[in-house]
Parts: C-alpha cells; sequence; structure tokens
C-alpha cells in the first residue's frame, strides 16, 4: 500500500525561500568543502570575536538553568535602559525594554501584533518585507536612489503619506541606520526632520540601530532624540559585540507605546518564553559597557573605517558608482556605468550580475534585488568582513589608537578582502 502525503501551505508562505544572507553563506560553504576558492562579501556577520569580559560572564552563569521573564531577565533590562540614555541620550526605562532571541524574531512579532501598513525605504535588509508577506501586512516601498546616498527624506516621506486618503491609519516606517546593505548613515538634521514629519502624520519609527556603535567615528545619533514618544529602538548583541549566534536582541519602547510591549510580551509567552538563562546574565556585561569594551569598538572601528576606504577606493577607481561608507560593514555598489559592456556578456540583472560572478572569479556578492531595488539595477551588496577579526584586534593593539592605521595593516590583516575586489575589478574590465 502507497501512502501520500498531503501538505497544505498557508497562502503567504508559499515561495518563500531561505533567507538570501543565509543561503549565500551556506553556498559558500560548499563550494570550499569542495576545494573552491570563493571570496566571501555575501553573509553580514561581524568579523570580531566577542569580547573577553561577555565571554566570561557567560562561562560564570552557564550553570543558570530557570525560565526567565518573558520580556527579559530585570538587570538586563535595566542595563540596556541605561546603555541608550549614556549612548543615544534618550530617556529609557527598564519598564520599556523587551528582550527577544534576535532582533529578528522582535521585528516578527511586532508586525504580527501591530495592526496597520509598514513602509520600509529600499534599499533595505532582506527580512523586513518577507517578514510583512508571511503575515499578509500591507507594505509600501519608499525606493530612494544613489543621488540621495540611499536615504528618504522628509519630503519623500511626506509625499507618500499625503497621497493616502486616510492621512492617520496605523502605519510602522522602518529606518535602518548605519544601514544594511549600503553602510551609510543618517545626519542629525535628516532624523530631525523625519521626526517631524513622523509625529505630524502619527507614525511610528521602527529605528533598526543594530551597527549604531559601529559607525565608523562614532558618531551615531537615535531619532529617538527627535522623537521619542512614537520611536521603538531595535538593538542587540549580533553587531557591534560580535555575538550574531548567541541570539540576543532588544527592543526598547517609550512609554506612550507599553501597549505594543504588553502585546508582544504575551505572544512571546505563548512562542518561545524567554531567551537563553546563561546568554541574558553575560548579554547584562556587554550592555553595561565599561572600559574593555569601549577598547574593543574603538580598534573595531578603526579597523572597519580603514578598510571600508581602502574597499571603496579600490572600486570608485574602477570606476564604479559607490559611496564611501560611514558605518557597519557593507558598501552597495552600482555597476551601471559597466551595463553596455555586462550586457555584451548577458548581464542585464543583479541576480546574473552576482551569479556569474561568483562562477567565473569566486567572488560572493548578493544581488541589489534581494533588497528590494528592481531587477534591472546594476546593484549589489558588498559585505567585507571575510578576514580574521580576532587577528586584526590584536595587530590594532599594537598601534596607539590616536594613529590611523597604515595601508600595510590592511595588506597584511585583510588580504583576501582586497585580493576578492582586484579580481571583481579584472573581471568588470574584460571586453
Amino acid at each position: 500500500m502507497s501512502l501520500r502525503k498531503h501538505v497544505s501551505l498557508n497562502i503567504n508562505i508559499r515561495g518563500t525561500g531561505q533567507s538570501p544572507t543565509l543561503a549565500i553563506n551556506e553556498r559558500v560553504k560548499l563550494l570550499q568543502s569542495q576545494g573552491q576558492k570563493v571570496y566571501n562579501f555575501g553573509l553580514g556577520q561581524s568579523p570580531f570575536p566577542v569580547p573577553g569580559p561577555v565571554v566570561e560572564a557567560l562561562r560564570l552563569h552557564a550553570h543558570e538553568k530557570d525560565y526567565l521573564p518573558v520580556k527579559g531577565l530585570p538587570a538586563l533590562r535595566e542595563a540596556v535602559a541605561g546603555f541608550h540614555k549614556m549612548k543615544d541620550n534618550v530617556e529609557a526605562s527598564p519598564d520599556g525594554v523587551m528582550v527577544g532571541p534576535g532582533s529578528k524574531e522582535l521585528m516578527f512579532l511586532l508586525q504580527l501584533i501591530f495592526y496597520g501598513e509598514i513602509i520600509v525605504p529600499t534599499p533595505c535588509w532582506v527580512s523586513y518585507v518577507p517578514q510583512a508577506q508571511i503575515l499578509g501586512k500591507r507594505v509600501s516601498l519608499l525606493h530612494t536612489c544613489f543621488a540621495d546616498k540611499w536615504h528618504i527624506t522628509a519630503e519623500h516621506l511626506a509625499e507618500l503619506l499625503e497621497g493616502e486618503q486616510d492621512l492617520y491609519r496605523p502605519r510602522v516606517l522602518v529606518l535602518n541606520y548605519p544601514g544594511n546593505p549600503d553602510g551609510l548613515t543618517y545626519t542629525a538634521q535628516e532624523l530631525h526632520d523625519i521626526a517631524r514629519v513622523a509625529r505630524e502624520y502619527e507614525i511610528i519609527l521602527l529605528s533598526d540601530e543594530i551597527y549604531g556603535q559601529i559607525h565608523h567615528k562614532g558618531g551615531h545619533v537615535s531619532v529617538a532624540r527627535y522623537y521619542p514618544e512614537g520611536t521603538i529602538i531595535s538593538s542587540g548583541l549580533s553587531k557591534w559585540c560580535g555575538a550574531g549566534g548567541w541570539r540576543l536582541g532588544t527592543f526598547t519602547f517609550p512609554e506612550t507605546l507599553d501597549w505594543l510591549l504588553e502585546a508582544m510580551a504575551s505572544v512571546a509567552s505563548e512562542t518561545y518564553t524567554s531567551v537563553s538563562a546563561p546568554i541574558q546574565y553575560a548579554a547584562v556585561e556587554a550592555f553595561r559597557g565599561g572600559i574593555a569594551i569601549e577598547r574593543y569598538l574603538w580598534h573595531a572601528r578603526r579597523i572597519l573605517s580603514s578598510l571600508g576606504q581602502e574597499c571603496y577606493e579600490i572600486l570608485s577607481d574602477a570606476g564604479v558608482r559607490i559611496h564611501a561608507p560611514e558605518g557597519a560593514f557593507y558598501l552597495f555598489p552600482d555597476f551601471s556605468p559597466f551595463s553596455e559592456k555586462l550586457a555584451r556578456r548577458g548581464i542585464c540583472s543583479s541576480a546574473t550580475l552576482c551569479e556569474r560572478l561568483l562562477k567565473e572569479t569566486g567572488v560572493a556578492l548578493l544581488p541589489g534585488s534581494v533588497f528590494e531595488r528592481p531587477k534591472g539595477e546594476l546593484t549589489a551588496r558588498l559585505s567585507y568582513i571575510n578576514f580574521n577579526g580576532a587577528q586584526a584586534l590584536a595587530a590594532g593593539e599594537t598601534i596607539a589608537l590616536h594613529q590611523e592605521l597604515p595601508e600595510e595593516f590592511i595588506l597584511a590583516n585583510c588580504e583576501d578582502t582586497v585580493a576578492g575586489l582586484e579580481r571583481l575589478v579584472e573581471w568588470l574590465q574584460k571586453d
């Protein structure tokens, strides 16, 4: 007797594949296991180790086994609130902090709870829109352009909102800066102007500031300074603390949005219950900071700034349209100056561009289309983290922090990154 398995999928799930950032990493690992040389610019994972004091805190609390409160360990919620007060100059309260298994999960819960529209500027992180689609939410994409440094403007936002019949219906605008995939950030004036429009139309801002502490000059500004009553700050350990696999994210709400926090906590109690206890205890050490954490960040920023500038110059000198990075560890090159040459090789989309690049050179990028850009736009994300972060940090410790890193430092510690870019440029310039 034969058995048939009948599977019925929710219509919103059909066609949803694995997250592109995870898929490219698995593909790179497969190619490497087959002996191929691959320059992995695909995955956006911090190259640096978790700071020593945070690792030690995890070791000391490895025995913690009890379920913790749904919203998070009280000491951690207090530390997160203190972190945002000190770093972002906002009036954060421990009562307004929620801890989750990564900010991605918290964003999903927010979209699940919130009855309204999601507004997402593009290019954007790969999971914002798929999450909304899984939940059947209405999504409005705000397309930006190279000339505006891939930023939305207050005028652009107001134009979108004024074009709607119901000006004050529930909406969440997602801001992410320093940005994934572009590595760029907003000025204080730009954030002030966006906050003014958000307040006027009573929209909620979800400010994804996961890369805030690796602003290359240490000058991150939170939009919550200008719109405290309507901004949720998203942060976590994955990027600035090098602990992506620890899966700990935080949302910090103003008192006016405590109804959202309470609703998210209710759903969390019926799904993941609480975040791993040892991880939460260790995270207290990270968010409380101190001189060891600050030194770690100073060195990490200097390395990322120097390497990012080197990558920018290599591509810019080759004729690629590109902005110099200001934070995180990404570049978002636009290869349109090579469009005619690429078209003669049958390359007319970002997906084809990245596929051919990987096959012919071993350079792995992610196409702009997975960041919600038009398919025919020849953009891609380049994540310059394919170097040994522990080695680079150790080498950086030998150079005084007030000094710039010499070019020899990049060549000695980030050789694969530079070699991959040179391969990319050589391939672009082929006839």
